[in-house]
């Protein structure tokens, strides 16, 4: 079975009494989500959606939303999160992209999913066989890109963790991320494809740190996967509340460089003695995790300071470190990850020279170029030590800055702006747009704050800094180190 949706329903069909998700006070068992999903791939057929075309899901984050990822599957089609909570225009910009004409949406009355469709000319999107899902992530120009993962990735990705790690039907994983986020990925399948639970975590309650904890301890989750940032607030929460997380066994860190720090603060605490800690490496193009690296108690210092310790590839992923030319750098040199491997993605929609610009061909295999820069040790432990681009991870999301840029100028009475990422008070990083107006402009700080909320997600809204100009270089590009020493970092 090369299916996702067909794997699931294996699952179902073993064990279907079996709880499945659970989303506060309403179970679903294995029964329920296939029931659920029978309904909603029995409705696009009759809507005449074709299978092999790609699907919008505009649905808040609640238990349909599952059974909506796998009717979409099951009827042969890709999902295309669209997160209930972007601002308008950045939906549209997603749906129109796509040319998407079918939206799976929730019921006003009864939240369940339905069918809407959306009036246009252009003809709908073509996407490679067996895609499964694409998912939009920020882009250089200021436009968003999606990414094509295909059901084989995400199926190489969980087949590789079951040779690394125990996971099997009696462990409960949190579904704490949006289905627009690709850690939502390994939480929703990891849990659904060894017969597990999957525990649906509310916005408003991944927010709340202490509501967080208590919910960890009353659900007894065994498998817990954070951004270091979140986890941060939470290790922040259980020093002034101890909380006891005995059925603990994974947590899972992604989407940003760890915090060793907070690490150590957890392991100290004592709250979850038996839990291993795991730092695993991804990226939104080569399907969610890429490297996995157990953060025991016996981690030496990195091979260059401020080096984030990454470990080794999953099983089947290879690692390269390379050159601008993608040559092999001498040992001990630091160089571009370079990912080749069963869960390198199809590439991005519609972006051909994008595409042909970061997915190469290393040894003779497909090959994604992160832009992430590591240097690897004696021992073969990797250490990521930054970008040499202008991306940084912020919450977990990789943010091309030139995106907050763009918006920020775009407004009529900005003349120069510039973003950069500093780190807060709370050791948390964030974004900073440094900007000047122009000439007898009159919009303020806070007007302009609106029109970006109106514009970008809340992630990729910036503190906003204005400046009389903006500091210049000896060769007249702005001064960033000038900037990021200006705003406090």
């Amino acid at each position: 079975m090369n299916r996702l949706d067909e794997r699931f329903a294996e699952q179902a069909r073993r064990t279907p009494d079996a709880v499945a998700l659970v989303d506060g006070d309403r179970e679903w068992r294995y029964r329920d989500l296939a029931e659920a999903a029978r309904r909603v791939r029995d409705d696009l057929a009759a809507a005449g959606v074709p299978a092999g075309s790609a699907v919008g899901l505009r649905m808040p984050r609640r238990g349909e939303v599952v059974g909506a990822i796998l009717g979409i599957l099951g009827h042969g089609c890709a999902y295309v999160p669209i997160d209930t909570r972007y601002p308008a225009q950045r939906q549209r910009f997603i749906a129109d992209d796509l040319r998407l004409r079918a939206l799976v949406e929730a019921d006003g009355a009864t939240g369940a999913p339905v069918i809407r469709w959306r009036a246009g000319a252009e003809p709908p999107a073509e996407l490679p066989p067996g895609t499964a899902y694409v998912i939009y992530t920020s882009g250089s120009t200021g436009a968003p890109k999606g990414v094509l993962v295909g059901h084989e990735h995400v199926l190489a990705l969980m087949d590789a963790c079951a040779e690394r790690y125990v996971l099997s039907d009696v462990d409960v994983w949190t579904l704490f991320h949006s289905h627009s986020f690709d850690f939502s990925v390994w939480e929703l399948w990891g849990a659904l494809l060894h017969g597990g639970q999957a525990v649906l975590v509310p916005p408003e309650t991944a927010a709340d740190a202490e509501a967080f904890a208590r919910l960890l301890a009353a659900e007894e989750v065994t498998v817990l996967s954070q951004v270091p940032t979140a986890f941060g607030h939470l290790v922040r929460e259980l020093e002034q509340r101890p909380c006891r997380l005995p059925a603990l066994r994974y947590v899972v860190f992604g989407g940003e460089a760890v915090n060793l720090a907070a690490v150590r603060r957890w392991r100290e605490l004592g709250v979850a003695p038996g839990a291993e800690l795991v730092n695993m490496y991804g990226i939104t193009e080569t399907t969610v995790h890429v490297t996995h690296c157990p953060l025991g108690t016996d981690h030496g210092p990195p091979p260059l300071p401020g080096a984030t310790p990454i470990g080794t590839p999953l099983p089947h992923l290879r690692v390269h470190l390379t050159d601008e030319n993608l040559r092999p750098v001498p040992p001990g040199t630091p160089g571009e990850i370079v990912v080749s491997g069963a869960g390198v993605a199809y590439g991005y929609f519609d972006r051909p020279a994008l595409t042909a610009a970061r997915f190469v061909e290393v040894d003779g295999c497909r090959a994604y170029r992160s832009g992430d820069w590591a240097v690897r040790a004696p021992t073969g432990e990797l250490y990521c030590i930054g970008r040499r681009d202008r991306q940084v991870q912020v919450r977990g999301f990789r943010i091309e800055l030139g995106e907050p840029e763009a918006a920020v100028v775009a407004h009529p009475d900005v003349a120069q702006c510039a973003v950069t990422a500093v780190r807060n008070q709370l050791g948390d990083l964030q974004l900073v747009a440094h900007y000047a107006v122009r000439p007898g402009a009159g919009v303020t700080p806070e007007e302009l704050r609106a029109y970006l909320a109106a514009r970008l997600p809340a992630h990729l809204v910036p503190v906003l800094r204005q400046l009389p100009a903006l500091p210049r270089t000896d060769n007249g590009k702005v001064d960033l180190r000038a900037l990021t020493i200006g705003a406090g970092a």
